[in-house]
């Protein structure tokens, strides 16, 4: 099944996307800033797993996102937890993952009031072919000039840290310094879910999904089909039956559907 296309123009995003990605009737996005493009179910039912493209002009507000544990404690139905894979990094391109030390409670409340939380951010190099899994509580910030596709939990719950003094309609945009520190675990980043790989290999295989990088049909043959996959091209051709991805779209695979690619195909695949 082929996932519905949701184009989202954000402040942040950028108008240089090239005309070849996506389907022919994305065009040039008609000079509109493009910051996230992301997948549902044609009939609008969630999925377990939400895929998405972003590109960054500039950088994203420095926030956190509490586990499952966490969330369910103020009613909601999950956490989110997320995996970033960088398809492609401007020079001085950075994302900030973890703090460069420990911070308490009143010591990130009081860094994100200030703004120095910036400055406390690990922000690190990052170049194609990274990738990095973000545990739950993890303060963390996508920077300007990165495309990245996101894998993630599927729950829209994002606490806002710092947001460097943006204007929204001529005011501040709302902070969540309350919820977002008290699920907050500021400290360096150690999450042994990360490096850079540009072949076949399994990314994450310890967390609230698996996912892998296929680049051959030995590849592919290495997934279990025994689960629904969720498939994003970043080169080539995937096939289901009569369906075809290329890049800018997303096919989600149910189980024991068999999925063939080109030759030249490049993809991420995600299951539960």
């Amino acid at each position: 099944m082929k996932l519905a296309t949701q184009i989202v123009e954000k402040p942040w995003g950028r108008r240089d996307i090239s005309a070849d990605f996506g389907p022919a009737a994305f065009g040039d996005f008609n000079g509109r800033q493009i910051g996230e493009i992301w997948y549902d179910a044609p009939d609008g039912k969630p999925l377990p797993l939400l895929v998405k493209w972003l590109f960054t002009s500039e950088k994203l507000s420095v926030q956190v996102h509490p586990s499952d544990e966490q969330a369910q404690a103020r009613g909601l139905a999950s956490g989110k937890e997320e995996c970033w894979y960088i398809v492609d990094a401007q020079p001085g391109a950075v994302l900030g993952m973890g703090t460069t030390k420990p911070l308490s409670d009143t010591e990130l409340r009081a860094a994100s009031l200030s703004g120095e939380i910036e400055e406390l951010l690990d922000w690190k190099p990052v170049q194609a072919g990274d990738f990095f899994y973000i545990p739950a509580g993890t303060v963390h910030a996508i920077g300007a000039g990165v495309t990245l596709v996101e894998i993630q939990q599927n729950a829209d719950i994002t606490y806002r840290l710092y947001d460097y003094n943006r204007l929204d309609n001529g005011k501040l945009r709302e902070l969540h310094l309350e919820d977002g520190v008290a699920v907050s675990r500021a400290e360096p980043y150690h999450d042994l879910r990360c490096g850079n790989l540009a072949r076949d290999a399994q990314l994450v295989d310890e967390g609230k999904f698996n996912l892998w990088l296929v680049t051959s049909e030995d590849g592919l043959s290495a997934i279990p089909s025994d689960k629904q996959r969720w498939l994003t091209p970043l080169d080539g051709e995937v096939h289901i039956g009569e369906q075809v991805g290329r890049v800018g779209e997303c096919l989600l695979a149910a189980a024991g559907e068999v999925v063939m690619i080109s030759s030249n195909c490049r993809m991420l695949v995600a299951c539960e």
